[in-house]
């Protein structure tokens, strides 16, 4: 702990990148979003005239079930994405004012897995701001 040597305008810029690469994979996980669902529908049955919605076939069903099967591991990966960031800015603040247990506790912290809570909050905003991470 100790042997701690952070340079925190190198912090600010590092989380400045991963932001700009946050930002970019929640516009593919949007793009995702919507391009799956374009081939669940186009990829519908063989069939005439018909009154309401396409009909779904296997393809399209096997579809809506790959993205069932990833949703929440792509919620996992952009709840990872926020803890870390968060508790990076959290630790660097601790270490610059010099309370290197909290910068310990607090990086520790940022290491662990999303908890429920924080996956359901990025759940909450992907619901609300149509993107990912």
């Amino acid at each position: 702990m100790t042997g701690w040597d952070i340079s925190p305008s190198g912090v600010d810029s590092i989380l400045s990148l991963v932001g700009l690469a946050a930002d970019d994979l929640g516009k593919d996980i949007k793009g995702y979003g919507t391009s799956v669902q374009d081939a669940a529908e186009s990829a519908g049955t063989i069939s005439g005239p018909y009154c309401g919605g396409p009909p779904v076939g296997p393809v399209g069903a096997a579809v809506a079930n790959f993205v069932s099967d990833t949703e929440s591991s792509i919620k996992f990966m952009a709840a990872r994405i926020k803890k870390t960031m968060d508790g990076t800015v959290e630790a660097t603040g601790a270490y610059v004012d010099g309370d290197l247990a909290m910068a310990a506790r607090t990086q520790r912290e940022a290491a662990k897995a999303p908890t429920p809570a924080e996956l359901r909050a990025v759940g909450e905003q992907t619901k609300h701001h149509g993107g990912g991470a």
